[in-house]
């Protein structure tokens, strides 16, 4: 009876391990460069900036991706918020709204949806 439940045990721990692998996962490699601001228009600016996106491992042809930032202002407190994107492979342009008075204190590529991978 103990051999039974050890061999029953042992067989759902090794057939967990094959779903999960065979389920395997992929994120694709977000890079973020040219970062600027655009003249104030309005009393608007845009914190514009290029991503590049390395999907090459992924079968997908785009998911989710969010940019953090903090953003500070000469009359409030620094806030911290998240925008979302979709990434494509390649190059994509992005483009954040803000007021004349504000600044972007920091910012950092947030999560990033995963994808199945591309068997090797």
């Amino acid at each position: 009876m103990a051999r039974t439940s050890i061999l029953t045990a042992t067989l759902l721990v090794f057939l967990q391990g094959t779903q999960v692998a065979a389920q395997s996962v992929c994120k694709p490699a977000l890079t973020v460069r040219n970062v600027g601001f655009s003249e104030a228009v309005n009393l608007r600016r845009f914190w514009t900036a290029t991503v590049d996106v390395d999907a090459s491992q992924c079968t997908a042809a785009s998911g989710l991706y969010s940019l953090g930032f903090v953003r500070t202002a000469e009359s409030g407190l620094d806030q911290e918020f998240a925008q979302p994107f979709i990434w494509r492979p390649g190059q994509t342009s992005v483009r954040v709204e803000f007021w004349v008075d504000e600044a972007v204190h920091k910012y950092w590529i947030g999560d990033v949806s995963t994808c199945p991978c591309r068997p090797y």
